[in-house]
């Protein structure tokens, strides 16, 4: 696993206060790799999931350093959004 998934991971992990996900979300960061959240915490995994978010790792870890807001990066177009917007909208609840 790269620096800058672990790094992501640990984040996430420490987001969610082991409360996990309700749903399933991945993460595809550019040239990294994908993480997995849900209900058992993050993880790096490339599996199904009902939204998947997608942006190089800057975006990401402005999101997770709270220097972003992940609408905010959503209408700049610095983060896509595939699937279920409902569950996006769950996850950037988390994330902020």
């Amino acid at each position: 696993m790269s620096a800058t998934l672990q790094a992501a991971v640990a984040a996430l992990n420490t987001k969610l206060d082991g409360a996990g996900f309700d749903g399933v979300a991945k993460f595809v960061i550019e040239d990294e790799g994908s993480i997995l959240v849900d209900q058992d915490g993050a993880r790096q995994e490339d599996a199904p999931a009902d939204v998947t978010l997608s942006a190089d790792a800057e975006t990401f870890r402005a999101i997770l350093e709270g220097d972003l807001n992940p609408t905010a990066a959503f209408m700049g177009g610095r983060l896509s959004i595939d699937g279920d917007m409902g569950a996006a909208m769950r996850l950037a609840g988390v994330l902020s």
